[in-house]
Formats: structure tokens, sequence, C-alpha cells
């Protein structure tokens, strides 16, 4: 008897081994986009068609739970699979009556058929026998609570419809955690005979099926006579409603990049990204030329994308997703350009710079307005983005060596295809491309103390680590600067802190930026949880006469703050390296005024006798020049304890050095400096007198172990 007992025992598990349950179409489920608390953004149909998205007891309200066991299987979380008092029951019936009165199908049953829904005749005996066999296989392996998933899942309601949460939202619009006795009840009776009762085409037999349900489950003791009369009363949906379709331009970069997921739990925040689409459209209805909104927003403290919404218009492959379209960021870059030089100590916020009619090689920037505001401070130049200021600076940065630090920063700028190669200044005015989602990369990178971060898209991505743009000091500069940059025409400004500045709940640095032929009107902004980066302009770039930064994207982004959650308006303290005077004649005199080096060369070689307006006169002494480490060149480290010596001829007081934007230690009694490279890389090394003339060479370690 034992030995038998133990053959058969091992028969089944052998059994059970060679055929285990096949949980393909369990695991075949639609692809779920979520926010970050888990909520359903969008979801994509399965690869034969069917809205299935993964339910489990979790994700259903209990009454749904209570009513389901109540009408299909009562002893489900006490039989082993197969209920013996129903099939005695159902065979008793049907001797007695010669027709199938009711049925023993169980839940686990039930979820066995629908994992093999595709395998022959549903009501035949041996596809009855098969059922049981699989339903004590399912018993044997998985809980309670994993069957019902399977059941959840999979139960069909009618159309593509399978699975509680794809009903609840189609037919509800939402999700079935919180149901009512009268949606929980439907739910139970559809998958009896979707087709027949399916609510958006049979919306009276759908009801009267739904009532049967809560008329069990009174008779049952399993809702009071007051809930089941309620529900009874309550109307029955006659309609399908529309899946979620919340973020979709997320969706789609989400789907291209893990075809293979079933769900992806992204970083965005659905209040913030719907409050973003809702502002975007009702702009874009102000706008009277069809002109599009892309709106990007970024948590600083996570480091994460709250909100991305990509615009509404699609071309022949479906909806452009703006906010990774590259497009000319305008004057964007000028806060940069600014931090990159305060932090290499040629420039300081109230050092004064010449805005003056200046030839750049064969290049003569003018700014918006074809006006010059003559010599103004640092400050001014950068909040009111004047263009002749933001390009000298640039040229004393070095155009390449700006490139560089933003490839490095994270972002990728275009360059036009006209064979520059980095090397023209016209990319501080606009002359490069970039998307609103990397200009927002950098923007928070000047939101959290110079370190640019690759914000997150999804829960299950790994803080990268940052790379320094700019020092702490030089990025409190530039925010300093910009929270006082002038309104919109027509807004009042926002009210003030204590210490006078425009807060509202919160402090805001912006810039704003228009593109040649006002194609891309942009703002972008920061304040310590958020930046924000607004891009109007038309999808194809057509232009948009009259159209730009301040007026168009600006009041977008101030509106968009707004609607964010709150938070302290305490402004940042200064670091303390940083350098605060009151005055200009309280810097040092090498920062007390700016001048370019077309300045000094239009300058030098301007007629004495007959000198032009606004002519700054070239020095006696020369400028700085690196005689070694000429630029290009490639130096072989060679040994562990390598040294370089840095030469140059000119220039006037001490000469500093900074390699790559870090000033050396300065040894006052050295004729010149030396200099010992880390490891192999490219260097860019500058030089720097005491007037603040500078020359630049850019050079290459490699080393031959």
């Amino acid at each position: 008897m034992v030995l038998g007992t133990l053959a058969i025992a091992a028969s089944l598990l052998a059994l059970d081994r060679l055929f285990p349950p096949d949980l393909s179409r369990y695991e075949a489920r639609s692809l779920e986009i979520r926010d970050a608390d888990g909520r359903l953004l969008r979801a994509f149909t399965t690869a034969d068609g069917k809205w299935r998205l993964k339910a489990t007891v979790d994700d259903v309200d209990p009454l749904y739970l209570t009513l389901l066991k109540s009408y299909e299987d009562k002893r489900f979380d006490s039989h082993t699979g197969v209920d013996l008092v129903a099939v005695l029951r159902a065979a008793e019936q049907w001797i007695s009556h010669r027709r199938i009165v009711s049925g023993a199908s169980t839940l686990s049953m039930q979820a066995a058929r629908l994992l093999e829904q595709d395998r022959g005749p549903r009501r035949t005996l041996g596809a009855k026998l098969r059922q049981t066999a699989r339903a004590l296989q399912l018993e044997w392996r998985y809980s309670k609570a994993e069957i019902l998933s399977i059941y959840l899942t999979l139960a069909p309601f009618g159309g593509n419809i399978e699975g509680v949460r794809a009903a609840s939202l189609s037919y509800f619009g939402k999700e079935p955690k919180q149901l009512t006795a009268a949606e929980a009840a439907l739910l139970v009776a559809l998958p009896q005979s979707p087709e027949r009762r399916r609510p958006d085409r049979r919306p009276a037999i759908a009801r009267a099926a739904r009532d049967v349900v809560l008329a069990r489950a009174l008779e049952r003791g399993v809702i009071p006579a007051s809930v089941a009369s309620q529900a009874t009363q309550a109307a029955a949906p006659d309609r399908r409603l529309a899946m979620p379709f919340v973020a979709p331009h997320v969706a789609q970069y989400l789907v291209a990049r893990a075809p293979s997921a079933s769900i992806v739990t992204t970083t965005l925040r659905r209040e913030i990204q719907d409050a973003a689409a809702r502002l975007a459209a009702d702009e874009r209805a102000r706008l009277n030329d069809g002109a599009d909104i892309a709106i990007i927003i970024i948590d600083n403290k996570r480091h994460s994308i709250a909100a991305w919404h990509g615009g509404t218009f699609s071309g022949r492959q479906g909806q452009v997703d703006l906010v990774r379209a590259r497009r000319s960021p305008g004057s964007t870059l000028k806060p940069l350009i600014y931090g990159i030089a305060f932090d290499d100590r040629v420039a300081h916020p109230d050092t004064m710079i010449d805005d003056v009619p200046i030839r750049f090689g064969e290049w003569m920037p003018r700014n918006f307005d074809r006006a010059f505001q003559g010599t103004v401070s640092v400050r001014y130049a950068l909040q009111q983005s004047l263009n002749v200021p933001a390009v000298a600076m640039l040229e004393r940065v070095g155009a390449q060596r700006f490139l560089a630090m933003l490839r490095q920063a994270g972002v990728s700028p275009a360059l036009p295809r006209t064979g520059d190669l980095g090397g023209s200044l016209a990319i501080g005015l606009g002359g490069v491309a970039l998307s609103p989602l990397e200009l927002a990369t950098l923007y928070g990178g000047l939101a959290n103390d110079g370190v640019v971060v690759k914000p997150r898209l999804t829960m299950d991505e790994r803080d990268e680590p940052g790379m320094r743009l700019i020092g702490a000091s030089a990025a409190w500069q530039v925010t300093d600067a910009l929270a006082n940059a002038p309104m919109p025409d027509g807004w009042a400004s926002l009210p003030r802190s204590y210490d006078g500045r425009r807060t509202g709940s919160r402090q805001i640095a912006f810039k704003t930026g228009t593109s040649y032929g006002f194609r891309d009107a942009w703002a972008a902004g920061y304040s310590g949880a958020y930046t924000v980066v607004v891009w109007v302009g038309l999808a194809d770039g057509t232009p948009r006469p009259g159209h730009f930064g301040r007026e168009t994207a600006l009041p977008i982004l101030l509106k968009m703050f707004d609607h964010l959650p709150g938070e302290l308006a305490s402004r940042p303290k200064p670091p303390p390296d940083t350098l605060l005077v009151a005055r200009n004649a309280d810097l040092p005199p090498m920062l007390r005024h700016f001048r370019s080096q077309a300045a000094r060369m239009t300058a030098a070689t301007a007629t004495p006798t007959r000198p032009a307006t606004g002519t700054i006169f070239a020095p006696a002494i020369k400028p700085p020049r690196i005689l070694y480490p000429p630029s290009s060149v490639v130096i072989d480290l060679g040994a562990d304890d390598a040294i370089v010596p840095l030469q140059a001829d000119g220039g006037s007081g001490q000469l500093r050095w900074l390699i790559d934007g870090k000033p050396l230690p300065l040894d006052r009694f050295a004729k010149d400096q030396k200099w010992r490279p880390d490891g192999p890389g490219v260097t860019q090394i500058t030089v720097i007198d005491s007037e603040g003339r500078s020359a630049s060479a850019q050079v290459r370690i490699v080393s031959a172990r």
C-alpha cells in the first residue's frame, strides 16, 4: 500500500516536471508605462492585439474578490484545485435534469483553461480532465494569490479586453482598486459570457447579469441588503473608454529603448505631467499660427525627470517628440559661458565690459535691438542678454573648449553643416543645436552648484556620477544674476522676500533665447527644487516674426512654476570662496574691466590721431603668448613623475596658469611654471596676465606604458 502510494506520487511528480504549466499567455502581457507612484500612464496591446494588464489581488478592491469567490468558487480558499462538493452536486443535477444545471469549474480550473485557451474545444470531457489536472498542478506549484493573479490577468471581458484591470479602465476609467459594488458585480459577471454581455453593445444584458451576481451575494450574506439595493439601481456603462494616454512621447521612447519589458516605472510625476500638458494646451490655443510647445521639468534633488511634454505635432512617421528635437538655443547658453569665465577668474559679475561695435574677424555681432549699451557690468550684460559682451567672453573662454566641456557634461551640441569644427564664436548666440532635454540637463547643473548630472527617466536607472562644469561659486554668481532678469512686458514683479529678491513661493533664476529668424523661442529657469525648459515654435522650423523668448516662452515658464509644488524661498548662501564686493572699485585691478582680444586688436590697429568712438587703445605691453607647450602638441609622459615646463612671454604683471580652467598654485619666485599631468588625455592650458589678457593651448598627453 505504502509502495503503491509512493509510486503514484513519484509518477505525478515526474509528470509535473515533464509537463509544467505553460505560462506564456500569462507572461505575454501589455507593456505598461507607469509614473513614479506606479500609476498607469500608457499601455500597449500585446502581439495578438489584446489589452492584457497584469493584475494581482493587491490591485483590486477586496469587495470584488469577495463577490468573485461568492459567485464563481465559494470554497476557493480551502479546496486543492477541484471542489468535490461542487462536482457531486453538478453530477446529481445532470442525472436528474438530463442537462447541465450548474458547473463545477473552480477558479483554479478556469485559470488553467485561460492558460491553454487556444488548445482545442473547452467543454469536452477530455478538456475538463485536462483542466482538472492542470488546476491540481497549479495548486501544487503556486499560492492561492498567484493563481488568482492568473485569472485576474487573463479573464475575458469582451472584444480585445483581458484581465480585470484592462476591463475596469475600459468601462469605468479607473483602476479596480476602489470599485463600487455595482462595478465589481459587473466585472464578476462579464467573463461568463464576455461577448454576449458586453456593456458597450448590450448594456441591458450586462446590467441583468450584474444584478444576478448581486442577488446571489445578498442570498449568501456577502453584502447587506442596502448595498445590494443601491447597486442594482446604479446605471451600467454603455460605452467603452479609451485607455490612459499620458506622456505618449516618453512611452514611445521607452518602448524603443526597452521593447522586451512588461512594466516600466518612470520617474514622471502624474500631477506635474498633467499640469504641463494642460498648460501647453491652454497656451497653444492662444497662439494664432499653429505653433507647438515642448516642456521638460527636472526634479533637482532626485536628478530625475518629473514631466516630459513633447508637443502635439505628428509627421509621416507618427508623433514628433519636440523634447528631444535639436534646435538652435539662441542666447540660452550665455549663462554657461559667463559661468566658465567666472570659474576661470577672468571676469566677475561686477566686472565692467564694453558693449560697443567690435569686429571678431569678419563678423560683427549686434544686439537684438540693433543698439549698443556702452560700458556695462557683466551682471547687466547677462541679464539683458547683450550679444557683444557674450561673444567677447566666449572668445576668452575658447569656443572649442566650451563645446568640449558641454560634451563632457553629457550633451551633444550639433554644429551647422558648414565645415565648422567648433571654433566659431557664433555658438554663443545659438550657432549650435540642442534639444530641450539637453538644455534642461545643463541648467540642472547650474541648480546643482555647477555639477551636471544626467537626469534619470526610469526608477531602475542608477544615479550617474556628475560632471563638474563650473565651480560652486561661479554657479552661485550666475544664479544671483539670473534671479533678477527682466520680466516679460506687462508682467508685474513677483512678490519679494525679506532680502528684496523676486520669489513668490520660490526663487527662480531664468534666461530666455530666440534663434535666428524667430524660429525658436526659449525659456530656461530653475529654482532650488525644479528646472524647467520651455520651447515654442513650429516643428518644421518655419520663422515666426515677432515671437521671441522673453514674450513668448517666458510667460509659460513662469506659469509652469506656479503649477509646481511649493518650496521654501530661502536664498542659497554663497560658497565660502565666492568673491563678494560692494562695488567695482573693490575688485582686484585685473577684474575691474574686461577687454576682449578683438577689442585690443582693434585698438592696436586704430589710427591714433583719429580715434573712433568706443575705441580701446592697445597697451604698451603685448598680450601673453604661450611658448611651451605649443598648441596641438603631443606630450609623452614617459615616467610617473613627468613634469611639463610652462613657458610664456609678454603679458603684464604676474602670469597665472590654468589647467582645464583650474589655476595652478602660484610660485612668485619662479620664472616659469611647472605642471605634473594627472594622466593621459586632452588638456586645455591657459595663461592670464594681471590685465586679464590670456592665451590658450590645447595639448594631448599620452603614456608609452
